[in-house]
């Protein structure tokens, strides 16, 4: 049976249209059903993509609203949806445990750091600021912490010559596009 999910973005969407694009026709395609796809910014780049891709969107505006305030409003809406796991996937904003409760060991999240190693934002930065000759992304089971949840598995990327941020970046989310998919689909039991 497919699972459910919904995934969660704040902006472009690079990663959500990489798993849009294994459900429909790659590793995904037997093991998951994108149900819906979230943002807490209406003017995230990559809500116009799910809607080009037949997907239900939605956003509520986090800007001003308390923390608790908004995860119990998003709670609400995703009620009828019945999800069986939430992707987050570049989404920017710390869930508080009012909705963790609600979905343990169900919210997926990727990280482009070894969450052992740096939490937060701006990984790739730090990775390059510290001149890395590689780094690791995580895939890690969402708790009440920032990025430490269990971690569910981890690649590495090789920054070798690497000598920009840019190009740091662009290592980083060739690595993510695939191996982010991969997890998902052995989390998911889709062999």
């Amino acid at each position: 049976m497919k699972k459910r999910i919904a995934i969660f973005i704040s902006g472009r969407g690079s990663n959500m249209e990489a798993i849009i694009e294994n459900a429909e026709s790659g590793r995904l395609k037997d093991c998951c059903e994108i149900v819906l796809v979230f943002s807490n910014k209406k003017d995230a780049r990559g809500l116009e993509i799910a809607r080009q891709h037949g997907i239900e969107i939605a956003c509520i505006e986090s800007r001003g609203k308390k923390r608790e305030d908004f995860d119990r409003e998003l709670v609400k809406l995703l009620q009828p949806y019945q999800l069986d796991y939430i992707v987050l996937a570049g989404f920017m904003r710390i869930l508080s445990p009012v909705f963790v409760r609600t979905y343990p060991n169900r919210i997926i999240n990727i990280h482009p750091a070894d969450t052992a190693e740096f939490q937060g934002v701006e990984a790739y930065k730090w990775a390059f600021e510290k001149g890395m000759s590689e780094t690791k992304i995580t895939v890690h089971f969402v708790d009440e912490g920032v990025d430490t949840g269990p971690v569910i598995a981890q690649q590495k990327v090789d920054l070798t010559g690497a000598n920009s941020l840019e190009e740091v970046e662009k290592r980083g989310l060739k690595v993510e596009h695939k191996f982010y998919s991969k997890v998902l689909e052995d989390v998911f039991k889709c062999k």
